[in-house]
């Protein structure tokens, strides 16, 4: 699992290096939590798969050997809070935005209560709701073993990520600006 989570660290530094942009500590949590929940994720239905939900584990990965589904589960548990408090520390802590500069002097010298709002909040939920609907794909239907193939075919997943990504570039390139 460590593993995978420092193969994320070497692509956010690496992106940082290639951006210069340097990225927010919550924001570098927030990935490290989620490359640990989604690997986690996948090693929790691999057990289960491979058990056919009955514990017991044929022949098989001896990486899969030292994991039990219960200390999987405390560390999903862990892991998907630990992703979207992060996540909330980092929209809690940015910067607020001025909703003037979106309508310019329309609405004068007059202060809105909306003025001066830290609006990536709002894509909370969403986080949240990703969570818990992989969290259930997870658990309910058994389908973690292929993060990749969930998050590309999941309709409820794609729409929830779409609308988090079409929040988050509303605040960023209209709001902000």
């Amino acid at each position: 699992m460590l593993v995978i989570a420092t193969t994320f660290i070497i692509r956010i530094f690496a992106g940082e290096i290639a951006t210069g942009y340097h990225i927010n500590v919550w924001l570098f949590l927030s990935v490290v939590s989620l490359a640990l929940f989604l690997a986690l994720g996948k090693r929790r239905s691999e057990l289960t798969l491979l058990s056919g939900g009955t514990g017991v584990l044929p022949k098989t990965r001896a990486t899969l050997l030292h994991y039990s589904e219960k200390m999987l589960d405390v560390y999903l548990s862990m892991f998907s809070t630990a992703t979207w408090l992060t996540y909330s520390f980092y929209a809690f802590l940015a910067e607020p935005v001025a909703i003037g500069a979106v309508f310019g002097g329309i609405f004068g010298q007059q202060q809105l209560f909306v003025a001066d709002r830290k609006w990536l909040m709002l894509t909370i939920p969403l986080v949240v709701y990703g969570i818990m609907r992989y969290l259930l794909l997870i658990y309910e239907k058994h389908e973690g073993e292929s993060p990749e193939k969930i998050i590309l075919t999941d309709k409820p997943l794609i729409s929830c990520i779409v609308i988090w990504g079409i929040m988050v570039i509303w605040v960023i390139y209209f709001i902000g600006k």
